[in-house]
């Protein structure tokens, strides 16, 4: 079947079939698959909503004609069994993050509304692998015998430690190449490293501050910051922050910023910096905090590391990334988490061996918590030129292959890429929420159009090299 052939059968497909389409998405969307570690037993190791919604999605692509097999919970993977055991490899994940608050639509049911369907998962990561699975059954019925196997792999923990890849990686070989469809299009052959950490201040009896609190996640510019405080002058509210009287000197504080994620942080404006650059100018503190504070006013004043030396930068992913997403005060410490997305001319260890030795001159101290050094795959590879082929001829676009700062499953994976569905420069309506927002959605157009990407690019896999 050559490509227009192939393109005429995707679409009497999508006709035939997007009715059940969405009735797979539906049933994935209606199960709460957030991890529930206290749930936790064998054969469910992240709780029981990733493990009903990781045992429907295998009973579909049962139903559907391929061979699946279950391991143990962490992931499970549906064959479409070809002429070689070289695997062409896609993964999604079945798991969610929690609804959270701001839902206008039920977070938890497939609302189709204007060409666009809502619901937790729709856009991260059930409704896209769903359209995955449609498009490797259209290949797989309509293209055999395949030279290559094709495995769907169904995660169960992609939305915090991704220790479902890790089990499976320990059992399994990799697939010959592997593309998720959890993402962007056109193509995203690599991602920056990732490494977060914990500023920790001393003890200290008797401060000026006596609650401070700020931001919500570690990977977040925080929109939010709130702090009171014990100052012998009136403080006042300023353009930024709001100032309350408590009376007997003490005044409550709650400084508004703008919040994005830490892979984008120009998008954000840090409520943090501004709280902190409020009680610097205001006299606020003792010289101990004093010390805490213009080392946060350091790491918070820019966003790409170079307040505390660490800024770096290379052709692939540009200049590093440097986030404070979450402040406290617990037991008279002030903490601060610090989430960098770094190039290849740096790496972990000397962004901690920096900070590190700042904390110190703040008598703070610094530890490194996490750590995925950058992944990258040639962009001029033919299985990345395979994909950004099929992109181009069903949008008539010409965009080109790019990297990110953010982190998927393709960095797991020896060689990998993030492949859609969401389209470059999609307008939505103001009502349609984004991933791990109130009201999440994706356009029916953006899931059919990928659908027909899809099926493209798993056929001209089949004729590469791998």
């Amino acid at each position: 079947m050559d490509e227009r052939e192939l393109l005429a059968a995707a679409g009497e497909y999508l006709e035939r079939h997007w009715d059940d389409v969405l009735r797979d998405m539906g049933e994935l969307i209606s199960i709460e698959s957030v991890e529930d570690l206290a749930a936790a037993q064998p054969g469910a190791p992240f709780g029981p909503g990733p493990r009903a919604a990781l045992a429907r999605a295998l009973d579909m692509a049962s139903g559907y004609g391929f061979e699946v097999r279950d391991c143990e919970g962490y992931l499970g993977y549906a064959d479409a069994v070809g002429l070689s055991a070289t695997q062409i490899g896609v993964i999604g994940h079945v798991d969610v993050v929690p609804a959270g608050p701001g839902w206008t639509y039920p977070p938890f049911s497939l609302t189709r509304k204007d060409g666009f369907l809502l619901g937790r998962g729709t856009s991260d990561d059930k409704g896209p692998m769903v359209v995955a699975l449609h498009a490797a059954r259209l290949v797989k019925d309509a293209c055999g015998p395949l030279p290559y196997t094709v495995r769907l792999m169904f995660g169960a923990n992609e939305e915090t430690n991704m220790k479902d890849v890790e089990h499976y990686r320990a059992h399994h070989a990799d697939p010959a190449f592997l593309f998720t469809p959890d993402a962007e299009f056109p193509v995203g052959y690599g991602e920056a490293g990732i490494c977060s950490g914990t500023v920790e201040g001393p003890v200290i009896e008797d401060g000026d501050i006596v609650e401070f609190e700020g931001g919500a996640a570690v990977n977040a510019v925080p929109g939010q910051a709130r702090a009171v405080v014990r100052s012998p002058r009136a403080l006042a509210s300023s353009g930024e922050v709001e100032a309350t009287a408590l009376g007997d000197g003490m005044f409550d504080l709650f400084a508004r910023g703008k919040s994005a994620h830490a892979s984008t942080p120009e998008l954000g404006r840090n409520a943090i910096g501004i709280l902190v650059g409020y009680l610097l100018e205001n006299g606020v503190g003792t010289p101990e905090e004093r010390a805490f504070l213009e080392f946060e006013r350091r790491l918070l004043s820019t966003s790409d590391g170079s307040g505390l030396g660490i800024e770096a930068h290379d052709d692939d992913f540009g200049d590093l990334t440097c986030v404070g997403g979450v402040a406290s005060l617990i037991d008279g410490r002030l903490r601060q988490t610090i989430d960098c997305r770094y190039p290849t001319t740096t790496s972990a260890a000397l962004i901690a061996q920096r900070v590190a030795a700042l904390a110190c001159e703040a008598g703070a101290t610094f530890s490194l918590d996490h750590d995925k050094q950058p992944f990258l795959t040639s962009p001029d590879s033919e299985a990345v030129q395979a994909l950004l082929g099929a992109y181009q001829r069903v949008t008539g676009r010409d965009d080109g292959a790019f990297t990110m700062k953010g982190g998927t499953y393709a960095r797991l994976f020896t060689c990998a890429a993030s492949f859609g569905p969401e389209m470059p420069d999609e307008v939505r309506p103001a009502w349609v929420g984004t991933m791990h927002g109130p009201d999440e959605g994706i356009s029916e157009e953006t899931l059919k159009d990928a659908f027909r990407i899809y099926v493209l690019s798993l056929a001209a896999l089949m004729k590469c090299d791998l």
